[in-house]
């Protein structure tokens, strides 16, 4: 049983945090790429949440390859998200708190699963596509304006 599915089955739709990483990769022409998410038809960053024992970095690298096929490496932090909200499909809420990595591509080839991700598609900073929400936007956004310092919100 995942960390979520135990959680769940004590606290229901209840809000929680969810303690999750994901990763901004970047293109040779300066594009980020998004999954458009099976649950909602909207856009977002490769990631999730962690399961007990991980380390964030190791839950973006294990997320970014179920939903993109790519094996990276994780070379910084752009920032931590944590002033959301969020309502899932099934009536689950949550406080997601992210850590968002600028990732390098080690291996692979982009797949999308039709599970979680419908379509993988790397997007410019005039491109950004519909969001899955206000979090992704700002990490959107956060990813053509980092120069280094990490993003807190």
């Amino acid at each position: 049983m995942d960390y979520i599915t135990f959680i769940r089955s004590k606290v229901g739709h209840d809000e929680i945090f969810l303690n999750c990483s994901g990763g901004a990769i970047i293109d040779d022409k300066g594009r980020v790429l998004l999954g458009r998410r099976a649950d909602r038809n909207t856009w977002g960053f490769p990631g999730g949440v962690m399961e007990l024992g991980e380390t964030l970095i190791e839950a973006a690298k294990r997320e970014i390859l179920e939903e993109t096929g790519l094996e990276v490496e994780a070379e910084k932090l752009i920032g931590i998200y944590s002033g959301y909200h969020d309502a899932f499909p099934n009536g689950d809420t949550a406080q997601p708190v992210t850590a968002l990595f600028l990732c390098k591509i080690k291996l692979g080839m982009l797949i999308a699963d039709n599970t979680e991700t419908l379509e993988l598609k790397f997007f410019g900073k005039d491109e950004m596509p519909q969001m899955v929400n206000q979090q992704h936007i700002d990490m959107f956004h956060d990813v053509f304006a980092f120069c280094g310092a990490p993003f807190i919100r």
